[in-house]
């Protein structure tokens, strides 16, 4: 604002001085009313000329105001149905922009930290937030507010201009941490999400999938955004409604989960470290997925501090879902191994070899489990007692190269294709190339021994351990893994490994012997069908050995196949695992009675 100097226009009087004669005040007065006069022109030609856009802009927000409307999300159901994940009404507190008086906004920020219980930098950090992104729309501060809290901001309503309450859908997971991986959960958007998304219509404070089915599936799950433009008054009363846009809910999707095998898997697994995935072999359908430690998927419909999301991480990591991360396989590899065996021609269905308490290879000393060996055995034998010698010779005899393609052909190394892409492990196949760039240093015999009976630096998640098992039981082909019922592509992909009737019957009948007298005896019982199995145990010093067990049924006829881990567990995979995999069997059973094999009819003479 220019100052102008002060001086007084009036009558000659002793002493006074005078600004001369009248024509010349007359002319300075006139200069003056000019340049005032072409100051408030040009600031009005700014305003009107230069800023009229925004400031006609400014004046419709605080006149029309639009009322965003939330998109319910979509719900999640089993394969029968039944509610995975759902949503319920709850209530929020926004900030609006608009609304807000700026010189009482220390006050009005002092008192809705004491009643949200939020840190006061942190209204101002979202408040901030919705400038840098020149949003005026409401800013969620809190949700799931409790009947106290909005007792409270009715109370102190007249010092809390600009903030509302008002009505939200927040996620609901009906079961707590019941398939939490499989799931996943929702969460508020991170700015490094918002820019990328922005173009696809996602705003400030939006909820969007983090992890599992929500977050693969965000788009269909999402729905789409409604509002309502309204007429307001000075105070932010509505007056009229001048146009509504209706939200459209999400998509609903079912899943290929069973409820009542996900819930036996979780109680199998209880507090234990690891996994446990059943699937249908002739399909590839996820019927459980559980991952330990889990977490409650409900934390993230609220506010979660930092403290508590600090905690949640380090908590031996609960967010990593161990169905889909890589460990040495063990001895359930071994199916592998016999495969690539019969499979190269180096080794007959017949063959028999003799088992010891130890082998040498290249200098170095690999030893046998029960550290004296089983005699001669065959394939079936073999494969019922898991010897190590027998399959270090079968391992030396093939050779690396074979042994690697045999491996990949079963689908280790690569992901399985199941939607969680994203968070799926591709796990590893070692070869020549990688230890050389890795390690450096080229493959040795050992390795291939190693890698015979499932260790060494082959690493495989639980999810690949269930596709090999499923060759076996459906007869020679590799499935592909699907959450999504209506996944019509997943269910009818088959690829056949070309394996010979020969070597699917030697599979068959080593795994039907591991259970009828071999290291799966725990699943010979008379509350299941007749099953066969593998076990596995993984030794990972310093710390405790993994242990696996995998197993499929009914033998003659296999609808299901199971496979627990238990990471650093202890112990053995027959011992620690198979009772898992038959708690799981046992009520998958229950529900699905198999049907009654056919009587062989006798051979025509």
């Amino acid at each position: 604002m220019t100052v102008f100097p002060s001086f007084s226009i009036g009558r000659r009087s002793s002493g006074a001085r005078t600004l001369g004669n009248p024509f010349q005040s007359i002319l300075i007065m006139f200069g003056i009313t000019s340049v005032m006069l072409g100051a408030i022109g040009g600031r009005l030609a700014h305003l009107q000329l230069i800023q009229g856009d925004r400031n006609r802009q400014l004046a419709e927000n605080n006149r029309v105001r639009l009322l965003p409307k939330q998109p319910v999300r979509g719900n999640i159901f089993d394969r029968k149905g039944r509610i995975l994940a759902s949503s319920r009404l709850t209530h929020a507190v926004y900030l609006w922009p608009l609304d807000l008086d700026k010189t009482d906004w220390f006050r009005t920020r002092q008192r809705l930290s004491k009643i949200l219980n939020i840190p006061e930098s942190e209204l101002q950090k979202r408040l901030q937030k919705s400038e840098t992104y020149n949003s005026n729309e409401p800013i969620r501060v809190a949700r799931s507010v409790t009947p106290a809290q909005i007792t409270a901001l009715q109370e102190y309503s007249s010092e809390l201009k600009g903030v509302k309450v008002d009505i939200e859908a927040v996620r609901n997971y009906p079961n707590g941490i019941l398939a939490a991986h499989a799931l996943g959960y929702t969460g508020e958007i991170n700015d490094s999400d918002l820019y990328d998304l922005q173009q696809q219509g996602y705003r400030l404070g939006d909820v969007i999938g983090q992890m599992g089915i929500e977050q693969a599936f965000e788009k269909q799950l999402r729905g789409e955004w409604g509002g309502q433009q309204v007429e307001v008054d000075s105070m932010g009363q509505i007056l009229r409604v001048l146009g509504d846009k209706p939200a459209k809910a999400g998509q609903d999707l079912h899943l290929t989960l069973d409820l009542d095998v996900q819930k036996a898997a979780e109680a199998a697994l209880g507090d234990r470290q690891g996994a446990i995935v059943a699937l249908n072999p002739n399909t590839g359908e996820v019927l459980a997925m559980v991952s330990r430690p889990a977490f409650d998927p409900n934390i993230f419909s609220t506010r979660i501090s930092e403290k508590t999301w600090q905690e949640l991480q380090s908590a031996d990591h609960p967010f990593v879902n161990r169905a889909l991360r890589g460990f040495p396989p063990a001895s359930t590899f071994k199916i592998v191994t016999t495969t690539a065996g019969l499979e190269s021609g180096e080794f007959s269905p017949d063959t028999y070899l003799g088992t010891y308490g130890s082998l040498t290879f290249g200098g170095i000393e690999f030893g046998e489990w029960n550290h004296a060996g089983f005699g001669v055995l065959g394939f079936v034998g073999a494969l019922a007692w898991s010897s190590d010698t027998f399959f270090y010779q079968i391992g030396s005899g093939v050779g690396h190269e074979k042994l690697i393609q045999w491996t990949r052909n079963y689908g280790f190394g690569e992901k399985t294709g199941i939607e969680l892409a994203e968070e799926e492990a591709p796990g590893l196949v070692p070869d020549e190339d990688w230890k050389v760039q890795e390690i450096e240093e080229g493959w040795y015999l050992g390795d291939t021994i190693n890698m015979s009976i499932g260790q060494g630096f082959l690493l495989s998640t639980p999810l690949q351990v269930g596709v090999m098992f499923s060759v076996p039981a459906n007869g020679g082909y590799k499935v592909r893994p699907h959450l999504l019922k209506d996944n019509q592509p997943a269910q009818k992909w088959r690829e056949s490994l070309k394996l010979k009737p020969s070597t699917i019957e030697i599979l068959r009948q080593g795994l039907r012997g591991v259970v009828a007298g071999g290291t799966g005896a725990a699943l010979d019982v008379p509350t299941i069908p007749p099953a066969a199995g593998k076990s596995g145990t993984a030794e990972d010093p310093p710390r405790e050995s993994h242990t696996w067990f995998g197993a499929y049924g009914p033998t003659d006829k296999p609808e299901i196949v199971v496979v627990a881990f238990g990471e650093n567990s202890g112990g053995g995979g027959g011992s620690f695992a198979a009772p898992m995999v038959l708690q799981v069997l046992e009520t998958y059973f229950k529900a699905n009675k198999p049907a009654k094999a056919k009587p062989v009819q006798p051979a025509a003479e």
